[in-house]
């Protein structure tokens, strides 16, 4: 085998790095195990390339791309660009819900969400 070069060395070390602390993110639950996995993947690919460049080799004939750079561009472009698409629908979600909150708070401080500040059902009947 080869010597390593340094960075055969530092890649997979700090692919190593944001794989481990992208799980602890899971465990706290400030990510989800949809997005764990696909950081980790990710993350794996890079290692795997900066360990065993050959690997782009079977890329670019699968791909049918000339040479090994425009299949790894290509390659990363479209799984970065599968995360923002990810992360926009998650956002467009999280939109949803405050937009929900918000109205569903305005009209109880309103008055008009069918009960009254003191509990009691439609705010004008008093018994």
């Amino acid at each position: 085998m080869l010597p390593l070069t340094p960075y055969q060395i530092v890649a997979p070390l700090i692919s190593l790095l944001a794989i481990l602390y992208v799980w602890s993110l899971v465990m706290r639950q400030k990510k989800t195990i949809w997005e764990g996995s696909l950081w980790t993947i990710f993350w794996t690919a890079i290692a795997t390339i900066a360990l065993f460049p050959s690997v782009l080799n079977y890329l670019t004939f699968a791909m049918g791309f000339k040479d090994r750079q425009n299949a790894l561009l290509i390659t990363f472009l479209g799984v970065l660009s599968f995360i923002v698409f990810a992360q926009i629908v998650r956002l467009e979600e999280l939109e949803q819900k405050q937009t929900k909150l918000t109205r569903s708070m305005a009209l109880r401080d309103a008055g008009l969400d069918g009960k009254h500040v003191d509990g009691n059902e439609e705010g004008n009947k008093k018994e």
